[in-house]
């Protein structure tokens, strides 16, 4: 069954004549006849009565019809659907993003709500593991995080920028007017690290266990925000990426000393999955800002 046959039927209803059904229909009549009876056919029951030249409808006509008529009007719903959602008039946009690049997004959020402001968006801030599970999950369009490995082949990944790896202090710490600062030095400070999960964690752990240094990590915590005010007070110092503090008031960053001290800000997606026009038009916006 095929909605052009559905429409041939309706329109020969509504004129109740063959001829004048395919002269409207811009078809000929012999093409209007053969889909009809193709339909009839398929249905195994009579759509029309046929008496010469004059056509009427059979009960089971007039039943259907109503039920043909749905379907094209929800056919005419899906297609305008699907023109809006091309035309950014419609739709969603899942985006994970780290606490690290929350500023870059606000940007982009902003920018692109002024221009296409129907599209609606869902933001989850995570992890980096807890993101990758739920793109994993098909449950987010794209995330925003700091990755420097390609671990998943089925994964896109598009570099964004670098950001150096720095030393978090309150503004009226000790080491404030320090130009840089190694990592043996760092391991000899109380530390306040983001949590196990978040992929800077993992890196600075990598880049100890390295050098052979056992940093004294005296709180572990999974909110960014809240470790900021822990620092603030003076009493502890962590370490983050440059991205994660800029604009923050009350604390001061001292480059990190060492090779490769550096992390990989990065737009992961599913290769396979359609990018959604949205999606790619947000991106866009993204990477013009930077």
């Amino acid at each position: 069954m095929e909605l052009r046959q559905l429409k041939y039927f309706l329109k020969a209803k509504e004129l109740l004549n063959f001829t004048e059904a395919a002269n409207s229909l811009n078809i000929s009549q012999s093409t209007l006849s053969q889909q009809i009876k193709q339909l009839e056919d398929e249905l195994q029951i009579s759509l029309f009565n046929r008496i010469g030249k004059r056509i009427t409808l059979t009960e089971a006509g007039a039943l259907f019809s109503g039920f043909a008529l749905q379907s094209i009007s929800k056919a005419n719903e899906g297609f305008q659907l699907l023109k809006d959602l091309n035309n950014l008039n419609t739709g969603k946009i899942a985006i994970g993003v780290t606490y690290a690049l929350r500023d870059i997004l606000t940007q982009t959020v902003i920018e692109f709500n002024t221009k296409y402001p129907e599209i609606e968006f869902e933001i989850v801030f995570g992890t980096s593991k807890e993101l990758i599970e739920k793109l994993n999950h098909f449950e987010l369009d794209v995330i925003l995080t700091f990755e420097e490995i390609i671990t998943e082949n089925h994964f896109k990944y598009q570099a964004l920028f670098t950001s150096p790896m720095t030393l978090v202090t309150a503004t009226e710490s000790a080491l404030k007017n320090k130009k840089s600062i190694s990592l043996k030095d760092i391991s000899k400070l109380s530390l306040a690290l983001p949590a196990k999960g978040y992929s800077t964690t993992q890196f600075i752990s990598d880049a100890f266990a390295k050098s052979k240094l056992h940093p004294k990590v005296a709180i572990e915590i999974n909110d960014i925000p809240t470790l900021l005010e822990l620092v603030k007070s003076g009493n502890w110092y962590t370490i983050l990426t440059q991205t994660t503090i800029k604009n923050e008031k009350g604390i001061s960053c001292i480059p990190i000393e060492g090779k490769n001290m550096t992390r990989t800000a990065m737009i992961i997606s599913i290769k396979e999955v359609y990018e959604k026009k949205a999606v790619k038009v947000f991106l866009d916006i993204l990477k013009s800002l930077l």
